[in-house]
């Protein structure tokens, strides 16, 4: 648990100069960064990014990758190529001291801990998949959050054709050819939605793999609680894109959620029970579990923040992205009370810019600024030649739709060479046969979210409690 700082920012046993210590290498750490970079000299302050891998992931385009449309290092961009002044420590934070100003990282092996200290702290851990405690979810589902998790599902459904395509023309064959070529993906939010629409018409042009399987035999099965498809980009973008998954044969249940799984089938609410071996869980993203150990106040799991992301009570402390509550000042206007900032990229890069602009006026480098945005739209890609997309408030939809989503991916990529090879990547799919290698380089453990149970049971307790502490 943290404890509060009751005295004057000290760092203990740091360099002369002050030490800003960012946990997360997301968007909202990256962008922070790369801000505090530009507005700082070499020698104001010393720059420390506490994160798992040395790699900020553009996770829009992990359907991409699930597809293999995309090569996953294309996604991944180098933390150390692009933030060239800042000593990266492979890691994940475990504890953080606000009285000691000190965080305790855990190498990424689980084997090593070291004590770090700051003078600033930057808290952008970012969200994992909110993983609700369904019996057999943990050990059976699979995830669409990382990089192995996008690797290891396009083998997987690979897999499981190459599997069918073999069974024998018996009853018990053909009753096993129907589970493994069964789809069960929850959530039909952003990741669900786009990878079923992708992965759907990507098997189309892979079809000639098997001799005795088709794309259209493959069943899918999209399942959400909401009322809706993509409730993020209004009823009128979601209407076209549930109209036109149905219409390629998706079998869309709305309100309708998991009850149980097994290895062998998904039981849902509705009362029917889905032969499958194959489980993809996108129902939405929870702040990252070091937000409920922090002891601090919390809005529905997120850690609260002021409007120029301070954390109140918290000297010298920021926070920023899916782990932070921002305040919306755009949709709250002149209320003193409203909604948050949504957990989007969009937020999550413009609010670090914020973030590092306001600890680079902490330390004497210009002067602070309340996070305020204006969201530009969001977008779909559903495969093909389809997409939904609401630019600036206006809809679209089919090609045009299409070339807004990629220039958009596109531009909103913080590296040139992985803009290159993005854009590479899908000029070659136009022209060239599609990949369809199974390559299996991603164990089925390491991609398996039971993986994250202990993240699955910090948010079904700990994280209520500090939710239900801020009221």
């Amino acid at each position: 648990m943290a404890r509060l700082a009751g005295g004057p920012a000290m760092t203990t046993g740091g360099p002369a100069r002050p030490r800003v210590v960012v946990v997360g290498g997301g968007f909202a750490g990256f962008y922070a960064l790369r801000r505090l970079e530009r507005l700082l000299a070499p020698d104001a302050a010393e720059l420390v990014l506490v994160n798992p891998t040395d790699y900020l992931l553009y996770s829009p385009l992990l359907p991409e990758v699930a597809t293999g449309v995309v090569e996953a290092r294309h996604i991944a961009v180098s933390l150390r190529r692009m933030l060239p002044r800042v000593r990266l420590v492979l890691g994940r934070v475990e504890d953080v001291d606000l009285a000691a100003r000190t965080v305790t990282v855990v190498g990424r092996t689980g084997g090593t801990r070291s004590t770090l200290g700051w003078d600033r702290l930057a808290l952008a851990p970012g969200s994992v998949t909110r993983r609700i405690p369904v019996p057999g979810v943990g050990e059976h589902g699979r995830a669409l959050k990382k990089l192995v998790e996008a690797v290891f599902l396009r083998d997987h459904l690979l897999e499981q054709l190459d599997l069918a395509d073999a069974e024998p023309d018996t009853v018990e064959g053909r009753a096993e050819r129907a589970a493994l070529l069964t789809v069960v993906a929850v959530g039909a939010g952003y990741t669900g939605t786009e990878l079923v629409a992708q992965t759907q018409r990507w098997l189309r042009t892979i079809q000639g793999r098997w001799s005795r399987t088709s794309a259209q035999d493959v069943r899918w099965v999209l399942v959400d609680l909401a009322p809706t498809v993509l409730p993020e980009l209004g009823p009128e973008l979601g209407a076209r894109a549930l109209d036109l998954l149905r219409r390629r044969g998706v079998d869309v249940r709305l309100e309708v959620s998991v009850v149980s799984a097994d290895e062998r089938a998904v039981r849902l609410s509705d009362g029917t029970t889905v032969p499958t071996r194959t489980l993809v869980w996108g129902a939405g993203v929870v702040a990252h579990p070091l937000v409920s150990e922090l002891g601090l106040p919390t809005r529905n799991g997120r850690l609260l923040v002021e409007p120029d992301l301070s954390v109140p009570g918290a000297p010298d402390v920021w926070a920023a992205g899916d782990a932070a509550a921002v305040p919306d000042l755009v949709a709250r206007g002149t209320a003193a009370a409203g909604p948050d900032t949504p957990p989007t990229a969009q937020h999550a890069q413009r609010q670090g810019t914020v973030l590092g602009r306001n600890i680079a006026a902490s330390l004497g480098v210009g002067s602070p600024t309340a996070y305020r945005h204006r969201d530009l739209g969001l977008v779909a890609d559903l495969g093909g030649w389809d997409a939904v997309a609401r630019p600036l408030g206006v809809a679209l939809t089919g090609p045009l739709a299409k070339v807004v989503t990629r220039g958009y991916h596109l531009w909103a990529l913080p590296s040139t060479a992985n803009r290159v090879r993005v854009a590479a990547d899908w000029l070659f799919q136009t022209v060239l046969p599609p990949e369809s290698t199974q390559l299996s380089v991603v164990r089925e453990e390491d991609a398996r979210t039971a993986v994250a149970q202990g993240v699955a049971a910090e948010l079904s307790g700990p994280r209520r409690s500090s939710a239900s502490r801020s009221g």
